[in-house]
């Protein structure tokens, strides 16, 4: 434990599930909250609904790909559907600095308007505040969202199977990329974009080809690497990744290789996985690559019984590595 809120606390590693463990949950653990999944699942009047809350704080707000508004849509849009839900509704809170420009509050609603429309989603609901210069930086921007469980779907980190293959809908760590080379005191010129992209369609074919997927997980904050360590630890089960089969673009392996990050561990906002039995990895992963957002998407690894709890790489020289879950942040702010 800490005596005061550090960064590493919203970084969705180790420090940060160590603060929803020790400090969350003893206060608010319920039946719907325990399984920690992208976002909640409950009946409601004879309808299966999953509903689901994030907050977004990236800086800076405009990046290569994106900004904070079409980020915030897509990023709750994104948590709905890894439920298994058809998203329909959104609310949306706003927290304005005073003084941020006019124009380019105008420039993230036209990007949060164009993000509800290529999702087929409708903003219900919404709030504004605005606190003093200083007292915040430019926006932030938090967004809720609900959606509609086709009967027959249930899906969940904890429903991984030995036996079950792990598909990745395309490129990692795109995202944290072109967030971080915007950053001042970097300095980069590249070309890499941001990922960020509603997946819902996408999760609607995979269902369309079989209610049995188990797991389907959009690994944002703490990237891949934790992502399925989170879904070890739910299932019990032991999770192998082939180094080779990891989609990462070169321009994006070189500025890791330069900085000296793993992009197993960098923040992703426009891509999947879905973990599901063999026998129909095949017809998924076909049905994920005709999506324009799937179009990388490729087999990375198998569910198994050993080390149960644990995720290892075969490495490309034939050795094996384990991935442990990422202990803080490598990259503050970047959703």
């Amino acid at each position: 434990m800490h005596d005061k809120i550090y960064l590493d606390h919203g970084s969705g590693g180790m420090i940060a599930h160590q603060f929803t463990e020790q400090v969350l949950m003893p206060l608010f653990k319920n039946p719907m909250l325990a399984p920690l999944n992208d976002g909640a699942v409950f009946e409601l009047a004879g309808a299966r609904l999953a509903v689901s809350t994030d907050s977004f704080v990236v800086d800076p707000v405009f990046f290569p790909g994106g900004d904070i508004g079409d980020l915030a849509v897509n990023g709750t849009v994104n948590d709905v559907a890894m439920c298994g839900a058809i998203p329909h509704y959104l609310s949306m809170g706003l927290i304005l600095e005073e003084g941020f420009p006019m124009d380019d509050l105008k420039r993230i609603l036209k990007s949060v308007r164009k993000a509800l429309d290529q999702a087929g989603v409708q903003l219900i609901t919404g709030d504004t505040k605005v606190v003093p210069k200083g007292a915040a930086d430019k926006i932030y921007i938090n967004t809720t969202g609900i959606g509609l469980i086709p009967a027959g779907v249930t899906v969940g980190g904890e429903k991984a199977r030995p036996g079950d293959k792990i598909i990745l809908s395309g490129t990692i760590a795109d995202h944290s990329i072109a967030v971080l080379t915007q950053r001042q005191e970097l300095g980069f010129n590249c070309s890499v974009t941001s990922d960020t992209a509603p997946l819902n369609a996408m999760v609607q074919s995979i269902l369309k080809i079989t209610s049995d997927v188990h797991v389907l997980r959009d690994p944002t904050r703490g990237g891949v690497g934790t992502a399925l360590n989170e879904i070890a630890r739910q299932s019990g089960c032991g999770m192998v990744i082939m180094e080779d089969s990891l989609p990462i673009a070169k321009e994006v392996a070189g500025i890791c290789e330069l900085l000296g990050f793993d992009p197993l561990y960098l923040a992703n906002e426009g891509k999947l996985l879905c973990i599901v039995p063999a026998g129909f990895a095949d017809d998924v992963l076909a049905a994920m690559c005709q999506d324009p957002y799937g179009a990388q998407a490729c087999i990375i690894g198998d569910v198994v019984r050993d080390h149960p709890g644990r995720v290892v790489m075969q490495t490309r020289i034939g050795g094996k590595r384990i991935v442990d879950m990422l202990v803080g942040e490598q990259l503050p702010r970047i959703c």
